[in-house]
């Protein structure tokens, strides 16, 4: 089933009914690419923080041996590089291709494929980026610091290394799901 829905041609075929109800499965020809990919995709999905993270410029940064590490991969809110000429002049107002992580480390070489894996309305990326900031909450006045995580799992690269991880999720999905047949449904669905 996860396999059949990352289908293309299934979030297609039923779009409309995936707004407002919950997924229909339908019976296929062949199923197994489905199952085969599913087991492929629910193994990488589920084991996210343990895939190699992808090489990104920027992320190889050594940070102090000592407490300060902390510190040094501390973020506040990534965002977008600003866009070249060539970006601006294709209407474009951020270069996705740049994360500026925080005020010591700028991340490079993020493929633009890497945004094509949808959660929902925006990338895994950008959910990532989204996601690991300081937020205060406005009524409450609590403080949401991602970073807090980084010292309870003891490891002051979590999050650099969480999103070269996001990056690596993301592009493998898209080669599974770009691999998938096209999608065949059995006439006789009561069997």
């Amino acid at each position: 089933m996860y396999g059949l829905l990352h289908s293309p041609d299934y979030r297609e075929t039923y779009a409309a009914d995936l707004k407002k109800m919950l997924p229909r499965i339908p019976l296929v020809e062949d199923a197994q690419p489905f199952i085969d990919a599913g087991r492929k995709l629910s193994e990488l999905h589920l084991g996210y923080e343990s895939v190699t993270p992808y090489p990104l410029a920027g992320h190889d940064v050594e940070g102090p041996a000592d407490g300060a590490a902390y510190e040094f991969f501390r973020v506040e809110k990534m965002r977008f590089g600003k866009p070249t000429a060539a970006q601006k002049a294709a209407g474009e107002n951020k270069d996705r291709s740049t994360i500026i992580y925080n005020d010591r480390i700028t991340l490079t070489g993020i493929p633009e494929a890497a945004y094509r894996y949808m959660l929902g309305s925006r990338s895994a990326v950008e959910w990532i980026i989204d996601r690991y900031q300081v937020k205060t909450d406005k009524d409450s006045g609590i403080v949401n610091d991602p970073n807090d995580w980084s010292r309870e799992v003891n490891d002051p690269r979590y999050i650099i290394d969480l999103l070269a991880r996001i990056v690596t999720v993301s592009l493998e999905t898209m080669q599974l799901v770009d691999a998938l047949p096209k999608l065949t449904i059995r006439a006789d669905q009561a069997r």
